[in-house]
């Protein structure tokens, strides 16, 4: 494999998709139990291209309605950041939401926890340090 480095222009993400079968109820779920703000609501193929995120975060989540051969309810691999992991699990299981029963804590690992969005879709939530 030839390095290409010097030619290739990524220098960010921006956006992660995460499957839905119902983007109204999945945005929803997203501003108003995550807080997070809408960047984009515009009509697309399918649907809708729905972007949201943290507020102030750079890089967003599309809520990408799921297709015919594409399934909701995915280990979407997402670490969001938080200062409190435990105070996020206390809200978000207050909230209803699906999480794990406990924060995992290692050594040498920062607190974090996982939950499920309307979907079935597992986040994480990892503490920063």
């Amino acid at each position: 494999m030839t390095t290409t480095s010097s030619t290739i222009g990524i220098s960010d993400i921006r956006t992660v998709g995460i499957p839905v079968a119902d983007q109204e109820r999945a945005l929803t779920f997203y501003r108003g139990v995550l807080g997070f703000e809408t960047r984009m609501d515009s009509p697309f193929p399918g649907g809708r291209w729905i972007e949201v995120a943290p507020p102030g975060a750079t890089t967003t989540i599309a809520l990408a309605a799921a297709q015919e051969g594409t399934t909701a309810g995915v280990d979407t691999g997402v670490r969001f950041t938080t200062a409190d992991a435990a105070a996020d699990h206390a809200a978000l299981s207050a909230a209803g939401v699906d999480v794990d029963d406990e924060v995992l804590r290692f050594d040498g690992v920062p607190p974090m926890f996982s939950f499920r969005d309307p979907d079935g879709n597992t986040l994480y939530v990892v503490e920063q340090s």
